[in-house]
């Protein structure tokens, strides 16, 4: 199948979400997920969100290795899964683990998909990025 044309590329972009794109590109830094993360909500309550590190020793338990993980963006996909899923589809931490792999290394999604989803759902949401403030050397 021949790739198509983004059709993002007619949408307006802000100066200061160009200047996260040239340092990121359609990836989370350490600011943006934890953005991202802390509107997260399970049961009308603030998930505790699982750290960089964690994510990654859980990934190493299980035996786990990804191929495409990009700064923050397996950490947010495991955080986001274990607001949205876990307790309910994926039951167990073996699960999630698996989960994380699955999404982050599905091999017919384009470089910047985690990322891109989340920026869809902000939007569709009218939820705005504090462009400015997610900014960071992570």
């Amino acid at each position: 199948m021949k790739p198509r044309q983004s059709l993002s590329q007619y949408d307006y972009r802000p100066p200061e979400m160009l200047a996260y794109l040239r340092h990121y590109g359609y990836h989370f830094s350490r600011r943006m997920h934890d953005f991202a993360v802390s509107r997260m909500r399970r049961d009308n309550k603030p998930i505790t969100p699982w750290t960089k590190e964690k994510v990654e020793q859980t990934l190493h338990k299980y035996g786990i290795t990804l191929d495409n993980a990009v700064a923050y963006d397996h950490v947010y996909v495991l955080n986001m899964a274990l607001a949205d899923f876990y307790g309910s589809s994926i039951t167990d931490e073996r699960a999630l683990a698996l989960f994380v792999k699955d999404y982050v290394d599905d091999e017919d999604q384009p470089d910047g998909f985690v990322f891109n989803r989340f920026y869809a759902d902000c939007a569709l949401s009218g939820t705005p990025i504090p462009w400015e403030d997610v900014l960071d050397p992570s």
